[in-house]
């Protein structure tokens, strides 16, 4: 209840004592989102250890649990024609259980880490390596991770390059790619 007497009221301050003038609005600029702590690798020295794709086995659980509680609340309540629960617990419960099945088995255990997928990588392109890069990827339906390695050869400048897939589950070359590296870099030497 505001108090039609008091001077922080008429002047326009807030609660906080903070005058009205100086509080804005929240643009679009200020709002952010933000990484995980487990994946921001920003202001990270040292070994980063990739999160393990077997993660998405926990949330596929919680489908299928949830799945689970559906099926038993419908069957439960089937022949007494209630009325919060219909035949949608049962649709969702089957929606759930499917989407639960899929998490499930896309839950790769990722077995292969970038330094191994980077060694398997200079072994198929035959060049030494010089600088490299390593992205995380996943193929196929069920969501295969696959290391996506980009490779430059030592000479400065590069006189070749490479692009190898490498599959983060048991390490098997998928593809590659070597060339003689187009780009100029004349200006820089």
């Amino acid at each position: 209840m505001v108090d039609e007497h008091d001077p922080a009221e008429r002047d326009g301050d807030d609660e906080a004592g903070t005058p009205a003038a100086e509080t804005k609005p929240l643009s679009d600029a200020d709002i952010r989102d933000a990484l995980p702590e487990d994946l921001d690798a920003a202001g990270y020295v040292g070994p980063y250890l990739f999160p393990n794709n077997s993660r998405r086995r926990i949330p596929a659980l919680l489908y299928l649990a949830v799945a689970l509680i559906c099926v038993v609340i419908w069957a439960a309540t089937r022949g007494s024609n209630p009325v919060l629960v219909n035949n949608g617990y049962l649709f969702a419960a089957i929606g759930l259980a499917l989407f639960g099945a899929y998490s499930f088995v896309a839950g790769w255990n990722l077995s292969v880490d970038e330094r191994d997928a980077l060694v398997a990588a200079t072994k198929q392109v035959g060049f030494p390596v010089g600088h490299a890069s390593a992205q995380m990827g996943w193929r196929g339906l069920l969501s295969r991770p696959t290391w996506r390695i980009l490779l430059y050869s030592a000479e400065d400048p590069p006189e070749q390059r490479g692009l190898v897939l490498i599959d983060g589950v048991d390490g098997e070359v998928v593809e590659f790619f070597v060339e003689e590296n187009p780009e100029d870099w004349s200006a820089l030497v």
